[in-house]
């Protein structure tokens, strides 16, 4: 694939990223112990850590935040299950230390010369973790699993370029349509309806993760306790204490176990960053987020890494409600907000203000970068943002703004930026807005069903290509949230997926970006980074931009 696809930036963490409350419940002793391990108790965590120190196994202390969505890899799509996914299982192909996508659980992979058919060849020692040989068929049991209307994956989508893959999964076609096949136990042949340059790197996604079909047709809640669970990656899950903590240990039958050098990955699940980085400081995680009211006491430690991530914090106009359905009225209050106030005075992370959708560190076929070409596209501008409301009002015959409400799910730091927003928006155009905080699960549910006037999103990349961001606007998309649609733009992103002139390519991927922002359905505020405490003696942590944590190289001295 071509190497510009690629992005070339640190990769970093996304774990932290889900809005959802804290556990209280996280490193304490559960009522039920009917699961398939109990959480230690402080004097057992002292044995363990002497047994550690005595034995000389490697044990790496992370925390997952949350409970991970599913360990479905169709289903788990977000970072809380990724993460994890990403080290108990794998694909055939899988992102190396330099963020490129090379062979994992294939060994080969052929390509025709019209670009649409690829042939992988299965390793004849990729194996389960419970010693099956890893065959052709457990990919196309799980691709159809994927597709499958009725396992409603939120990450079907990203397949729709497999011939007959769209058709079936919005049941209109059949599986046997799809093109995808096992012409014997380890070749495995895909069929794309047009060339893609960034194949390779998409099926990195764990979405794209085999499943052991003889276990899985047997139990198919398989993927719900660590004594049913059966992966192919680096390590093996070994405990899960659901809301709490699981646990990994490497995985013997791993084709490339010899690269492992972990022996045991726990994972706790505290979703509050001061707690964690009490854990930290305890020596109970050997990694650790930095809260924001302490990141200028730590911006000097030699424990403090800083990475990019690729994906953005932004908000969502309704287009559908007034006073956003008109354009000049949303462009009003996207133009009255101050990114760069926001990343200074509020995140305090260290992140880049975002001046347009696609994020830093995709490279052109020119070798220049994506968001220096396209240049800033919303920037703090509040005379023109006055200007613009009063132009939308008066176009809307509105002699007062209808009233209007930001929506944030329940977060300090996501409640932090909504007040900013809220005084900007007084400062700038006089409008008093009011503020509503929801549970982050039905803040979920209902901003898909549209039921919220402004309301904060973010987006992480699921492979490495600006086109990824930018379709997730065009009309009917599950992403959009937005009831915004423009014919137009559903024609750019149509073509971009379509043209094999790369120069030809990148400039729609500018054009779309530049519409998107003109129109501005959305508004940007920063793009993402992760600022991470790591224990000196831990090394090797692979933090994609595009991408999951990835332990295999990890080390821990």
């Amino acid at each position: 694939m071509k190497k510009w696809l690629i992005f070339l930036v640190v990769g970093m963490l996304a774990l932290f990223l889900a809005a959802c409350t804290a556990n209280k419940d996280a490193g304490k002793e559960p009522a039920d112990t009917n699961t398939d391990s109990a959480t230690p108790s402080d004097e057992e965590k002292d044995d363990e850590a002497a047994g550690e120190a005595t034995s000389g196994e490697k044990i790496l202390y992370l925390n997952n935040g949350e409970e991970p969505t599913s360990f479905d890899p169709s289903i788990g799509f977000n970072a809380v299950s990724w993460s994890p996914l990403n080290n108990i299982m794998e694909g055939l192909t899988r992102l190396d230390e330099n963020h490129q996508a090379v062979e994992a659980t294939a060994e080969k992979i052929d390509v025709s010369d019209d670009g649409l058919t690829y042939t992988f060849t299965i390793r004849d020692s990729a194996k389960w973790s419970n010693g099956d040989p890893v065959v052709a068929g457990d990919f196309v049991y799980a691709w159809k699993h994927m597709l499958d209307p009725e396992t409603a994956s939120p990450a079907a989508f990203l397949a729709y370029f497999i011939e007959g893959a769209e058709a079936y999964n919005n049941g209109e076609g059949s599986a046997d349509d799809i093109a995808i096949e096992a012409p014997d136990e380890k070749t495995f042949v895909v069929k794309l309806t047009s060339p893609n340059e960034a194949f390779l790197n998409i099926i990195t996604n764990p979405s794209f993760f085999p499943i052991n079909e003889k276990v899985a047709s047997a139990d198919p809640t398989w993927h719900t306790n660590a004594a049913t669970f059966v992966g192919n990656g680096p390590f093996k899950l070994t405990a899960w204490d659901h809301d709490v903590s699981f646990e990994f240990e490497k995985n013997e039958h791993y084709w490339d176990a010899d690269a492992v050098k972990l022996d045991k990955v726990h994972w706790a699940m505290v979703n509050d960053t001061t707690t964690e980085y009490q854990m930290y400081q305890s020596d109970e995680l050997d990694v650790s987020g930095v809260p924001a009211e302490i990141a200028e006491q730590l911006k000097d430690s030699d424990e403090l890494r800083v990475d990019d991530e690729a994906g953005l914090y932004f908000y969502r106009f309704n287009t559908s409600m007034e006073p956003f359905t008109n354009k000049k009225i949303r462009r009003a209050f996207g133009l009255a907000v101050n990114q760069e106030e926001i990343v200074e005075y509020v995140t305090k992370n260290g992140e880049k203000p975002a001046h347009g959708f696609v994020t830093y560190g995709f490279i052109g076929p020119d070798g220049k970068e994506f968001r220096d070409t396209v240049g800033d596209l919303v920037s703090y501008n509040p005379d023109e943002a006055k200007k613009l409301l009063e132009e939308g009002m008066k176009e809307e015959g509105y002699t007062e703004l209808p009233k209007v409400t930001i929506t944030y799910s329940t977060s300090e730091s996501h409640q932090n930026i909504a007040i900013a927003l809220q005084s900007k928006f007084k400062e700038v155009l006089g409008v008093d807005v009011e503020l509503q905080n929801v549970e982050a699960g039905v803040f979920l549910s209902e901003q898909k069903e549209f039921k919220y006037q402004m309301s904060r999103s973010s987006f992480l990349h699921d492979y490495a290509d600006p086109v990824n961001a930018l379709e997730s606007f065009i009309t009917d998309s599950s992403m959009n949230r937005t009831t915004w649609s423009n014919a137009e733009y559903d024609k750019l992103i149509a073509d971009i997926k379509n043209e094999t002139d790369e120069n030809k390519r990148w400039e729609l991927l500018q054009e779309a970006d530049r519409l998107l922002m003109e129109e501005m359905p959305v508004f940007p505020l920063y793009f993402y980074n992760q600022t991470t405490l790591e224990k000196p003696g831990v090394t090797g942590i692979l933090r994609h931009p595009v991408g999951y944590v990835d332990l295999k190289y990890a080390d821990k001295n």
